[in-house]
């Protein structure tokens, strides 16, 4: 999410700011087994994609408040693999 809030900060020249992003990016962090299990097309799909990128833009705008200061896993000092 950090890395996607920094993305987010180039938004002046990118124009990819946090609901831009959230747009692109929300199908596949919030990917819904009920969409794929059910075939779920037109009004239904696009309602549910409405609701998970509205979600990752509300994580992207929140990333301080949800999860602090706190180092990612994978990079130094976060645990797990070394970054």
């Amino acid at each position: 999410m950090r890395h996607l809030l920094r993305m987010a900060g180039h938004s002046g020249r990118t124009n990819m700011h946090a609901r831009n992003l959230a747009i692109v990016w929300a199908p596949n962090l919030l990917r819904s087994r009920d969409i794929e299990a059910s075939g779920f097309n037109g009004t239904a799909a696009f309602m549910e994609v409405r609701v998970q990128s509205i979600v990752v833009e509300f994580i992207l705008t929140h990333v301080e408040q949800l999860f602090g200061d706190a180092p990612l896993t994978g990079t130094p000092g976060g645990g797990g693999e070394p970054g």
